[in-house]
């Protein structure tokens, strides 16, 4: 009579871990991360325990390099010994490696705990590092007029060797060239004196302009993320800071930053958006 009970005593002692494993998720994220191609790329994740024990484990991960039809598994390393308390959401972050790739390329990371139990999955987007060397052909065969009080922008196309003039100690009137960029700054302070009049000057010579302005003010005017004012075929296409954040590290800032100055170049009127329900 006792055989029962012994059973169910060893069925809960067999599902008890799994459980209350189950109750540790991963947030998902509502879009792919992005970060570049190369070594130690930080990758953030949130953990949520909705159960009554702390989960405690080894977390591994494994990532995947993958297409519609497959996936390639490029790596697996241990990362941590993670620990949840009962109803607690912990931010963490996970130093991980990616190879290097020629276009935009879909990664996707497995979180395993224990031999070989996925609880977790992130899509991550990785991008190769030389992103700007698109500004070359933008700029004409010119140098590339580059205005960059902080110094994020001149690094990186001293890396990728591209030719640019530093228009820091430079009359922007008497600049030459197809395309300039001006920014980001740190502060309205940042910003020399008539600045605004001599970017005026260069778009009137013919010269598309993009100015990443700095963090508005307390009492500033509501302004819009980018626009763009017209002068004969070019533009000068103002840019509010948050779309060009961390320039270095941020391929989706680089992106814009390639974005605004096509648009520049080659102004589009502003349209209504395209409605998604067909009559």
């Amino acid at each position: 009579m006792k055989l029962p009970g012994t059973w169910m005593t060893f069925a809960m002692a067999c599902f008890w871990p799994a459980a209350a494993f189950a109750q540790l998720q991963l947030v998902s994220d509502k879009e792919p991360q992005r970060v570049f191609a190369g070594d130690s790329r930080q990758i953030a994740v949130v953990w949520r325990n909705d159960g009554e024990p702390i989960f405690e484990g080894e977390i591994r991960t494994r990532i995947l390099q993958t297409t519609s039809t497959t996936a390639v598994q490029t790596g697996e390393v241990p990362w941590k010994k993670l620990q949840v308390l009962p109803q607690q959401t912990v931010l963490e972050s996970a130093q991980l490696d990616f190879p290097a790739v020629k276009a935009e390329t879909k990664f996707l990371i497995q979180w395993l705990e224990g031999t070989n139990l996925i609880i977790g999955k992130t899509e991550v987007l990785v991008y190769p590092t030389n992103l700007l060397a698109e500004l070359k052909p933008l700029a004409g065969g010119e140098a590339l007029g580059v205005f960059d009080p902080q110094n994020q922008l001149k690094p990186l196309l001293k890396n990728l060797k591209l030719t640019f003039t530093d228009l820091e100690n430079f009359d922007l009137e008497n600049f030459s060239g197809r395309l300039a960029i001006v920014g980001p700054f740190q502060s309205q302070a940042k910003m020399r004196e008539g600045l605004a009049g001599q970017i005026q000057a260069l778009a009137k010579k013919g010269a598309a302009i993009v100015w990443l302005r700095p963090p508005p003010g307390r009492r500033d005017k509501l302004s819009p993320s980018f626009y763009s004012v017209t002068e004969s075929t070019n533009a000068v296409v103002v840019v509010q800071p948050e779309l060009v954040a961390n320039l270095p590290g941020n391929p989706q800032a680089q992106l814009n930053l390639i974005y605004f100055c096509k648009l520049a170049l080659q102004p589009e009127p502003l349209r209504l958006p395209k409605s998604t329900i067909q009559p």
